[in-house]
């Protein structure tokens, strides 16, 4: 076997065998959403779900044929002693040692950037959580998915969360906009994402650092992964201080299926039930543009107590968790040598 590196701007046949790979092995890794659509999965590829440098790797069997693939993530900012890693080999391929080889394939690069654990995550009961196991990896912070099913939602429910919500929150107003935000508002979304710092996240994790130009980049991802975006913000009334926003993205691939991202409040801002009012307003919001739309996932760290009461009274569900792995790149270097493999 050997492991090329390639470019998913460049090499459109790589990608389509990662993608082919991706929905072989979606069943198996995350039965409980859509996997990707070939537009989106080519676009998280090229540039991930954050700003920074990615390595894509295509594993090879001796016949030349596809079989696994990897993303090696390398943050800049901060955390630059981690490497987040992401590894598939095709259902009908594993057990096989390929797993393996991916991960030490991406421990050597890992070693020779200067990083020194490797991160990734996987669904409880999954093979790949089987995987991280089984190479040693150390769990961490687990992100529980919730899944808001809209049919469900009683008759006058969103009514009368939105009145307790404006009772607390009677010196702000919303605004929303769909796809990128305006130039103008940059500088506030930065300082708000910034915010969002003070979220639980793995002991001795850095927070992400936020300026106008990472929050650009974060809305022309969007746009080439293709997804519709759309975000609702609370403004002080008194000064137009931007105070909270959520932000929601559909895939036109899987329009029926809402993925929330990002929900924050600036710190000085909290206490006046703002997280749940953009919430219920996003839902009506929603409503009127996205007629199609018939449930919608959510991902919280099993910490955040907030968020997660907030979604409770909103009528999420518990769908299922996804642990976070840790490795130590020296550690993975340490064992034996996968039979065979070979890299360029």
């Amino acid at each position: 076997m050997h492991i090329e590196q390639f470019s998913p701007d460049a090499d459109r046949a790589a990608v389509r065998a990662c993608h082919e790979i991706h929905l072989a092995g979606a069943p198996f890794d995350d039965p409980d959403v859509p996997p990707m659509s070939a537009r989106t999965f080519a676009g998280w590829l090229a540039l991930g779900w954050t700003e920074d440098p990615r390595e894509t790797w295509l594993l090879r069997d001796g016949a030349g044929q596809p079989c696994g693939w990897s993303v090696l993530s390398l943050p800049h900012r901060e955390n630059r002693n981690l490497a987040e890693f992401t590894p598939t080999v095709h259902p009908a391929r594993r057990r096989a040692g390929l797993g393996t080889a991916l991960l030490r394939h991406g421990a050597q690069r890992a070693a020779r950037l200067g990083r020194t654990t490797m991160s990734g995550d996987a669904l409880a009961g999954s093979p790949g959580a089987a995987f991280a196991r089984a190479q040693h990896g150390r769990p961490g912070i687990t992100e529980v998915r919730r899944i808001l099913r809209l049919n469900e939602i009683q008759p006058g429910q969103l009514t009368r969360v939105r009145r307790t919500a404006e009772t607390a929150a009677a010196d702000y107003q919303l605004l929303t906009w769909a796809g990128a935000a305006p130039e103008g508002e940059l500088p506030a979304l930065a300082a708000i994402y910034a915010d969002a710092g003070d979220m639980p996240r793995n002991p001795g994790h850095e927070p992400a650092q936020w300026d106008v130009d990472r929050a650009r980049q974060d809305d022309r991802r969007q746009a080439v992964l293709g997804l519709r975006q759309y975000t609702v913000t609370a403004r002080s009334r008194a000064t137009g201080e931007l105070a909270g926003l959520t932000q929601l993205a559909i895939e036109p691939g899987h329009d029926s299926w809402g993925f929330q991202e990002l929900t924050v409040v600036a710190r000085r801002h909290r206490g006046h039930r703002l997280g749940l009012l953009v919430k219920v307003a996003m839902l009506e919001l929603l409503a009127e543009r996205e007629p199609q739309l018939s449930c919608i996932l959510t991902g919280n760290a099993g910490q955040n107590e907030h968020m997660i009461a907030i979604n409770t009274q909103l009528g999420f569900e518990v769908l299922d968790h996804f642990p976070s792995w840790e490795v130590d790149v020296a550690d993975v270097l340490a064992r034996a040598v996968p039979a065979g493999q070979s890299a360029r």
